[in-house]
């Protein structure tokens, strides 16, 4: 939800921080990696962003939360800012983050497998094993993932 600001309003880097839910040193962060254009200063040093500031923070976060990087928002903000339509660019790489999420979305299923298998193994060995006894849960673990891997 954004708050109600008037366009033609400027804000103080905490003010845009607080209104778009990061801390002062996130703006700040964004500013210094070219995410938000470099800041007007106030008389007494204070920075002032301009209004529009805030929907740009929002798209930042969007953006950062769906797995684009700081960099790649910084090169396609300059190309918008220039006057430039970045829009193929951008989903381009939406579309490279999606084929991204699925390999990393199979890896960890195949992870879950595993562990399930393991978990199971260990509870049988845990079961044969007398109690106060090591049962090498770590050092059979090792020594199957030594075979799987040659």
């Amino acid at each position: 939800m954004r708050p109600n600001v008037s366009r033609n309003r400027l804000l103080y880097s905490g003010e845009l921080a607080r209104l778009a839910g990061v801390s002062a040193d996130t703006v700040r962060f964004y500013e210094r990696h070219h995410l938000l254009p470099a800041a007007r200063r106030s008389s007494s040093g204070y920075r002032l962003f301009p209004a529009d500031a805030l929907l740009r923070v929002q798209m930042i976060r969007g953006a950062l939360s769906v797995g684009f990087s700081v960099r790649e928002l910084a090169k396609i903000f300059a190309v918008r800012d220039h006057g430039g339509t970045p829009c193929h660019q951008v989903r381009v790489l939406g579309s490279e983050k999606l084929r991204d999420m699925e390999v990393e979305i199979r890896n960890l299923r195949s992870k879950h497998r595993e562990l399930r298998r393991t978990l199971a193994e260990w509870d049988c060995l845990l079961r044969n094993t007398p109690r106060g006894k090591r049962a090498g849960l770590l050092e059979v673990f090792s020594a199957k993932h030594k075979e799987k891997s040659k």
